[in-house]
């Protein structure tokens, strides 16, 4: 028999927890997917990022608070490019589907910006007040308003839909849309069987339906370009989570990277987005690239 090769046997990441998750109680579960504990200095960056991101939003007036449909969230902020055929990142953000704004994460439009692109952040309406189908039918409701009335707002330019944490599974859920050629998706959740047996459900309150239908890795594969990235210090369940979508799709011949960041965890990641070449704006670049 031919020996292992090494990089199996050196792979650091730990084995996926949830591979024993029958014999895990409440609190170890919930701790599979707590990212706030996951990172010691998750408070010192989330007041930076939100620092930031206010002010770069305060500089950026014009396209601000615009609305895709009714709700009190349920609007964009827009970072439009001088050119308005110019690439749009669309970046969806996280906060297990229940927490954080668009305004939070307005500094990480810097960087496409000085790369030439426009960015365009979407809201949603935060569960419990909606469910996690409605706030995909929102995503979905928004996309369509960019690819419609984007062109009047300054962004008339291919789409590239991103999003982090739960904002990345509400990503690949869209890479389907007409509007989206592809799509980058970051330290996300693609499989929510176990998110129902934790904390995180008590305002989601998941349904077998949503768990089935919006899975990304319980559904069929886009074979639109698709790069999923995660910070090599993430919690190992989000680490398997990627993994494991990358290997689904590459299984359907779906074109797409697996971009692991090293030394990144959940929340400083995102300053791959920060500079104009920072590996995020790459990888988006790349992506579209590749699309065309």
């Amino acid at each position: 028999m031919a020996p292992v090769p090494a990089f199996v046997l050196d792979d650091p990441t730990p084995p996926d927890p949830r591979r024993r998750w029958d014999g895990l109680d409440p609190a170890a579960r919930g701790a599979c997917y707590d990212n706030n504990a996951g990172v010691p200095d998750s408070a010192a960056q989330v007041a930076t990022r939100n620092a930031a991101s206010a002010t770069y939003r305060a500089a950026h007036p014009d396209g601000l608070d615009i609305p895709y449909a009714e709700g009190d969230r349920t609007a964009f902020d827009l970072y439009p490019a001088a050119d308005a055929q110019a690439p749009c990142l669309v970046f969806v953000h996280g906060g297990y589907w229940q927490r954080n704004a668009r305004a939070d994460f307005a500094c990480f439009a810097e960087g496409l910006n000085a790369a030439g692109w426009s960015v365009a952040m979407p809201g949603y309406t935060l569960a419990p007040d909606a469910s996690l189908a409605g706030i995909v039918a929102e995503i979905g409701a928004a996309l369509d308003w960019l690819a419609e009335d984007g062109p009047t707002n300054g962004i008339g330019g291919p789409i590239v839909l991103a999003g982090w944490s739960a904002g990345a599974q509400l990503a690949a859920l869209h890479l389907k849309h007409s509007a989206v050629v592809a799509a980058l998706v970051i330290s996300g959740v693609y499989d929510l069987a176990p998110i129902r047996e934790t904390y995180l459900n008590e305002k989601l309150r998941l349904t077998g339906a949503e768990i089935e239908t919006l899975s990304p890795l319980r559904l069929p594969v886009t074979a639109k370009p698709m790069t999923l990235a995660y910070g090599s210090r993430e919690l190992p369940a989000l680490i398997h989570d990627a993994r494991n979508f990358h290997a689904l799709r590459s299984a359907a011949h779906a074109p797409g990277a697996l971009l692991p960041v090293p030394g990144a965890d959940h929340f400083s990641i995102l300053n791959g987005f920060r500079r104009p070449d920072g590996i995020l704006v790459r990888a988006a670049q790349a992506l579209l690239g590749g699309a065309r």
